[in-house]
């Protein structure tokens, strides 16, 4: 248990160095005091290339899901093994995960070693929201709930044609 909660502070700790990035001009730009707006992309993509959270971020837009992760995370290989072993990750003998969600968190790990493609991404996307939005661990559950969001991701393609 020491382990799981050494872990997340870990990681939830990186989490606020990636929200402060620059590109290296560090002169502010707005001067008048801004206030937080609601906005429907209200959670953070950390570790991912500008590319990979645009179509992130797009995907999980056109699949309206009822419910939204707090965070998805990509990490190296080596760190989702790590992570995955952390949260006690059971994945069936022969089967691998490339991404996979905590529940309690409501935190979507990515592995950016076995990122293969864009639809690919947004197949499993629906698979993990399916997760969230069943709040079950059980994989028909998130089958059942990531087939609609899947249908949106088709027709959305489709119609960009």
């Amino acid at each position: 248990m020491k382990r799981v909660i050494w872990t997340a502070l870990f990681v939830l700790g990186f989490a606020q160095f990636g929200w402060g990035q620059t590109n290296g001009n560090s002169i502010l730009l707005i001067t008048e005091p801004t206030t937080p707006g609601t906005s429907t992309n209200s959670y953070t993509v950390l570790g991912a290339t500008a590319q990979q959270e645009a179509l992130v971020r797009t995907q999980i837009q056109v699949m309206q899901p009822e419910v939204l992760p707090l965070r998805i995370i990509f990490v190296p290989h080596w760190k989702y093994v790590a992570t995955a072993k952390t949260f006690l990750l059971h994945v069936p003998a022969g089967y691998t995960a490339a991404m996979f969600s905590h529940l309690p968190s409501r935190t979507v790990f990515i592995d950016n070693d076995r990122y293969v493609s864009d639809d690919s991404l947004g197949y499993w996307i629906a698979h993990e929201l399916g997760h969230l939005a069943a709040n079950s661990a059980k994989e028909e559950d998130a089958e059942k709930a990531a087939r609609e969001y899947r249908k949106r991701l088709k027709k959305a393609r489709i119609e960009a044609r």
